[in-house]
C-alpha cells in the first residue's frame, strides 16, 4: 500500500472514529446518569443534521454545485417513509422491520426525485441551479400542505385540499391530513441507529469521493471544459453526485419523521436547507469531518445556552462569525498550517 492510499485510509478511519467515540462518551454518560434530558432530547436530530451536512457537502463541496433544495428531499423521504409505516401497521407486526424498509423507501424515493429534478436542473449553474432547487423546496412542502391520502378497504385514495375528497367509508382511515401532515407516527429512532445511519453515510461518501468516479466528479468541479475534454460524461456525473446526495437527505428524514408524534410540511421550509448550508460552509465546503463537527457544534449551541435567556442568539452569531473566520481566513488557515507543521516536527524530534 503506498503512502497516498495509506494516508487516505488513516484519514477515513479517523473520521469513523470521531463518530464512534461521540457514541461511546454518550453511551457513558447515560449510564452514569449525566445525561439530561435536554441533551437527551437533542441525539438523534444531532446525528440527523450529520447525515445532512455530509450529504449536502457532496453536492456544494465536491460537486461544486449550489443546492438549496435538501430540505425538499428530506421532506419526501420523511412522508413517504412514515406513510409505509403506518400503512402497514397490521402487515407488518414489528416496528423495527417496518423502520428498516421505510428507511430504504425513504432514500429511494428522495433519490427518485433527485434524478427527476437533476436531469433538467443540473444544466443550469451557480444562482441560476440555487433558485430552481429553491423552488422545488418550497413547491414540495406547500404540496404535501395541501394533499390528502387515506386508505380504504386495502385501495389507498388520493384527494386535494379537502378530506372529505377521500370519500372514505366508515372502515377507511386518513394518513395524511393535509397541512396537518402525518400524526402519530411509531417512534422507532434511537441515537444508535442515527449513529449507525451516520456511518453509512460517511462509509458511502468519502468511499464514493475516493474512488475514480469522484475524482471525475471533482474534476467537473475544477475545470468542467477540461474533464469534457477528455471524454468525461458531464451530466452523469453530476446527476450521480446530486441522486446520492439526495437519497441520503430522504433516509435523514426518515430518522427524523419517526422521532417526532407530529409530522408537518411547513417544518421543511426554506430556512431548514439554508440551516443545513450554514452547517457545510462553517465545516468547510468539501472537508467532511468540518460538517461532523460543524453540525453537532451548531445543534448543542442553543440549546446549552438556553438560560442565557436575550444573550443566547448574540452568542450563537458570535460562534458563527468566529467559526467562519477560522475556516475561511487566509490568515487563520496559515496559522493552522504553522501550527500543524510544528507539531509533526515536535513529534519528529521525539521520535528520534
Amino acid at each position: 500500500m503506498d503512502s497516498v492510499k495509506r494516508k487516505k485510509l488513516v484519514d477515513h478511519w479517523i473520521t469513523y472514529g470521531v463518530v464512534i467515540l461521540g457514541w461511546i462518551i454518550v453511551q457513558a454518560l447515560g449510564a452514569t446518569g449525566h445525561m439530561t434530558n435536554q441533551i437527551n432530547g437533542l441525539l438523534v436530530p444531532i446525528c440527523m443534521y450529520v447525515i445532512l451536512a455530509v450529504s449536502l457537502n457532496l453536492t456544494v463541496g465536491i460537486s461544486g454545485e449550489l443546492s438549496l433544495g435538501h430540505a425538499g428531499f428530506m421532506c419526501v423521504g420523511a412522508f413517504s417513509g412514515s406513510f409505509f409505516t403506518k400503512l402497514m401497521a397490521e402487515s407488518i407486526p414489528s416496528l423495527s422491520v417496518r423502520f428498516a424498509i421505510a428507511l430504504v423507501i425513504g432514500a429511494l424515493v428522495a433519490a427518485f426525485f433527485g434524478v427527476l429534478i437533476g436531469i433538467p436542473v443540473l444544466r443550469l449553474r451557480g444562482d441560476y441551479l440555487a433558485i430552481v432547487t429553491l423552488a422545488f423546496g418550497e413547491i414540495i412542502k406547500n404540496v404535501m400542505n395541501v394533499i390528502y391520502v387515506g386508505v380504504d378497504n386495502g385501495a389507498i385514495r388520493i384527494a386535494m385540499e379537502k378530506k372529505s375528497n377521500l370519500n372514505l367509508s366508515e372502515n377507511g382511515r386518513v394518513i395524511i391530513e393535509g397541512a396537518m401532515g402525518i400524526t402519530k407516527t411509531p417512534k422507532a429512532s434511537t441515537f444508535t441507529i442515527g449513529v449507525v445511519l451516520v456511518l453509512l453515510t460517511l462509509f458511502i461518501v468519502l468511499n464514493l469521493i475516493h474512488s475514480r468516479t469522484g475524482r471525475a466528479i471533482m474534476a467537473i468541479r475544477d475545470n468542467r471544459i477540461a474533464a469534457e475534454s477528455v471524454g468525461v460524461n458531464i451530466t452523469k456525473y453530476k446527476l450521480l453526485a446530486f441522486s446520492i446526495s439526495a437519497s441520503l437527505a430522504g433516509m435523514a428524514g426518515v430518522l427524523y419523521s419517526h422521532n417526532l408524534a407530529s409530522l408537518a410540511a411547513e417544518k421543511f421550509n426554506y430556512n431548514m436547507s439554508i440551516l443545513i448550508l450554514v452547517y457545510v460552509v462553517l465545516g468547510g465546503i468539501g472537508n467532511i469531518r468540518g460538517s461532523i463537527i460543524s453540525a453537532v457544534i451548531l445543534t448543542l449551541l442553543p440549546e446549552l445556552l438556553r438560560g442565557l435567556n436575550n444573550y443566547r442568539m448574540l452568542i450563537y452569531a458570535i460562534v458563527l462569525i468566529i467559526m467562519m473566520i477560522l475556516n475561511s481566513a487566509p490568515s487563520a488557515i496559515a496559522a493552522r498550517g504553522r501550527l500543524l507543521e510544528r507539531f509533526q516536527r515536535k513529534n519528529t524530534k521525539e521520535a528520534a
